[in-house]
């Protein structure tokens, strides 16, 4: 499981590596171009369940720390639904991985 820590506070939020690997070109696209939205993702039953958001600008400290060496293979569809998320009233909201038509069936 990758982390992501997210400010001094010392918020940190457990996805897989393929999961946070995507998360991470979605939010760094986002911030080089100065646009400030929320992240919003479904709590773990160890956490509590529910839901949690943080606010994320270009000034934001995030620090990606994945527990695997190798680089995933990347998912168009899931960026593609992923910032159309992040770009919408409601920011971006962590979504499982839709079946891709590279995946076959």
């Amino acid at each position: 499981m990758g982390r992501l820590l997210y400010g001094s506070q010392g918020i940190e939020v457990q996805f897989d590596d393929r999961a946070l690997q995507h998360l991470q070109i979605v939010i760094t696209a986002k911030l080089r171009r100065h646009e400030s939205f929320t992240f919003s993702w479904s709590d773990s039953a160890e956490v509590g369940s529910g839901r949690s958001t943080i606010w994320l600008d270009p000034s934001s400290t995030l620090y990606y720390r994945y527990s695997g060496s190798r680089t995933p293979s990347i998912n168009r569809d899931w960026i593609n639904s992923l910032m159309l998320s992040a770009n919408s009233a409601g920011g971006l909201f962590f979504t499982p991985e839709p079946h891709s038509a590279e995946q076959g069936p």
